[in-house]
């Protein structure tokens, strides 16, 4: 066989032959279904084997004796403050003369 007939063998391939997949085709699709279902089950499992809730059982209840306690500040409040008042990631610096009126 020339490369010349080889070359018109594969020109002369029907439209209706394009696209079609082989048995190996339905093989892998059958192998990945499988995975899939085997996969689902275990992860079924395991979900069962969690239990409800993470939080622990015993924590104790934090109840002031009186109202004062309430308005203590907590801790790492006056960082929480801090923060706050800085300027976000996205802005540029800001200008030292910004509050000033003198024209540059």
């Amino acid at each position: 066989m020339t490369v010349g007939t080889a070359v018109l063998a594969a020109s002369e391939q029907l439209p209706e032959d394009v696209g079609k997949s082989g048995p190996l085709g339905l093989l892998l699709t059958v192998v990945l279904l499988v995975a899939v279902l085997l996969l689902g089950r275990s992860m079924g499992k395991h979900l069962k084997r969690l239990p409800a809730s993470f939080d622990p059982a015993d924590a104790p209840i934090d109840v002031p004796d009186d109202a004062s306690e309430l308005f203590e500040p907590r801790p790492g409040e006056e960082l929480l403050d801090v923060l706050r008042r800085q300027p976000l990631a996205i802005e540029g610096p800001r200008d030292p003369d910004e509050g000033s009126t003198a024209a540059p």
